[in-house]
């Protein structure tokens, strides 16, 4: 009988977590992005579509299904992921190998959405970011302490090679394949325990780059017709280029400096009346700064802040190694891709696709972002709470 009682008394004092904080984030950066696109977009949309809410309506249909998605895959256990591991690769690699097939479609001379017959299309890049995080989470999981040799490390460094060869080479996404490959490498880096080999192998990743950039400074015509090396080029001196690679960076810088610190007000953008194309895509961060200023853009910063600090809560107190690198791989995702977006909108780094998360344009991105947030809240689900606390 009192072992009836201590059993009953404990599972009142042990609770489930959510993180609502979480929750409310994610909302409201959905929200937001849903207001800026309209803003940003309604001009181009009303001269193109004669329908000022064109873009702001599929936004808002691909955001109920991601919403519905996320809540669905909140309640799926974290063990019936592990369990599917190489199906997750192969879903990705077939997904973008159909991107050769009559299915897919050519835009601006690149080959990176699906027609699926349904009214939208389908990114395979977004597809394999997530499938790379489920598969490569489960990877190291199983390697286990091999991954403290040198063998084991690059084993595990090798597995998403061939998929961001693919993205790059097949979707000429070069942005897409980075990205891949930076969240593949952040699971490695939480996972080893031997930083010496994650040191060295990022400083010969710098160097590389420093190499691979200096060279193209000195040695390349600015007459090149390859259109990255333009990109680097138009970096130095975008003032050169204003005419075409540097053209949308000088935009997008004007449209910053202009709105000061609180900005011009929101809808009364000037860098979106075709001066910046298809400004709710990848440069909408400069056009919410010139319409809500430093002081909007420093705002939603925080709440990216907030976002990736709860998802490294959630991490931290993880029920196991797997759901753990579940979410460090959805964190990573988040965080290197804002970094990069913001870096690209100030002329940091040179210019490449990259869309801001919840915010920019993009059926496909939010849906698959809204996914991730349901791994994480379902491994937040897993956590549980003793008195209150962890």
């Amino acid at each position: 009988m009192d072992l009836i009682k201590k059993f009953v008394n404990n599972r009142k004092k042990e609770e489930s977590f959510f993180d609502y904080t979480l929750l409310f984030v994610v909302i409201f950066l959905v929200g937001f992005g849903l207001i800026m696109i309209y803003s940003a977009s309604s001009y181009e949309a009303n001269l193109d579509y004669n329908d000022p809410a064109y873009y702001l309506k599929r936004q808002a249909i691909a955001a109920a299904l991601g919403l519905v998605a996320m809540i669905f895959v909140s309640f799926i256990p974290t063990e019936l992921f592990s369990k599917f591991s190489l199906t997750y690769y192969i879903i990705a690699a077939v997904g973008i190998l159909l991107l050769l097939t009559p299915l897919g479609i050519e835009v601006n001379g690149a080959t990176r959405w699906l027609k699926t017959g349904v009214g939208f299309n389908l990114q395979p890049a977004e597809i394999a970011k997530l499938c790379m995080i489920l598969f490569l989470a489960n990877v190291i999981c199983k390697m286990g302490k091999s991954l403290k040799s040198w063998k084991g490390f690059l084993i595990a460094l090798a597995f998403p090679v061939p998929m961001c060869v693919m993205v790059w080479l097949i979707s000429n996404n070069l942005s897409s394949a980075i990205i891949i490959f930076a969240i593949a490498y952040l699971m490695i880096f939480v996972a080893s325990p031997d930083y010496k080999k994650i040191t060295l192998v990022t400083g010969c990743g710098v160097v590389a780059v420093v190499i691979l950039v200096t060279c193209i400074y000195f040695f390349v015509e600015p007459t090149t017709e390859n259109f990255r090396f333009a990109r680097i080029l138009a970096w130095f001196h975008p003032e050169s280029y204003a005419q075409d690679e540097g053209f949308q960076t000088l935009q997008s810088l004007y449209a910053i400096g202009s709105g000061g610190v609180f900005g011009k007000g929101l809808g009364k953008s000037m860098q979106k009346l075709n001066y910046i194309p298809e400004a709710q895509n990848d440069m909408i961060f400069s056009i919410l700064c010139e319409e809500l200023g430093l002081f909007g853009a420093f705002c939603i910063m925080l709440l990216f802040v907030i976002l990736i600090w709860r998802c490294m809560v959630i991490a931290n107190n993880a029920k196991d190694l797997y759901s753990a690198l579940l979410v460090v791989g959805v964190m990573g995702h988040f965080a290197i891709q804002v970094l990069l977006n913001i870096a690209v909108v100030t002329n940091t780094i040179p210019n490449t696709g990259i869309s801001l998360p919840f915010i920019s344009y993009g059926g496909s991105s939010i849906l698959f972002l809204m996914i991730e947030i349901g791994i994480v809240l379902g491994v937040g689900r897993g956590i549980k709470l003793r008195d209150g606390r962890s």
